[in-house]
């Protein structure tokens, strides 16, 4: 059975594309298709159908990670398709929970910090690199590998 993630930051232009993309380069190696499928969105439609931000893409690519998505707003569909559901940030984690809410009983997603599942990190939130410099995608991109692989550890534990 295909398990459905989704991940979600603000705009669908920096961090939720990264843990998308960064997720599919570290499953590409698996020997599992259609183990997983996931996708990313954000809480506003303000970028939508636009590329991820050229700074994070470049910051990915210098990683091998390629991130070809096209920004879009979560709805309430995604709480019926999607298994887990995991946000960048605090004020993410409420957008998303309150929404679960308007789903109602139709929802069958599970809403998750990422950084929950992270291993070698103290913090909570995944910062917004968008309005700082450019160390802020790597630092970015290292709370994602992070994280991501404690997921993986996770949800391999399940099986």
């Amino acid at each position: 059975m295909t398990k459905k993630i989704l991940f979600v930051c603000l705009g669908n232009i920096c961090r939720s594309p990264a843990a998308e993309a960064v997720f599919c380069k570290r499953i590409s190696s698996e020997d599992k298709p259609g183990k997983y499928f996931v996708d990313s969105a954000g809480t506003g439609g303000w970028h939508i159908g636009r590329l991820a931000d050229s700074r994070m893409r470049k910051a990915a690519l210098e990683r091998g990670v390629v991130m070809e998505s096209r920004a879009r707003q979560i709805g309430l569909n995604d709480f019926m398709n999607f298994d887990l559901i995991l946000t960048m940030d605090n004020s993410n984690f409420a957008d998303v929970t309150a929404l679960s809410k308007q789903a109602g009983s139709s929802s069958k997603a599970d809403v998750k910090p990422i950084l929950s599942f992270a291993r070698n990190t103290s913090l909570t939130e995944v910062p917004d690199p968008y309005y700082g410099g450019e160390q802020g995608f790597d630092d970015v991109l290292d709370l994602l590998e992070d994280a991501i692989e404690g997921l993986l550890f996770d949800l391999n534990s399940m099986e």
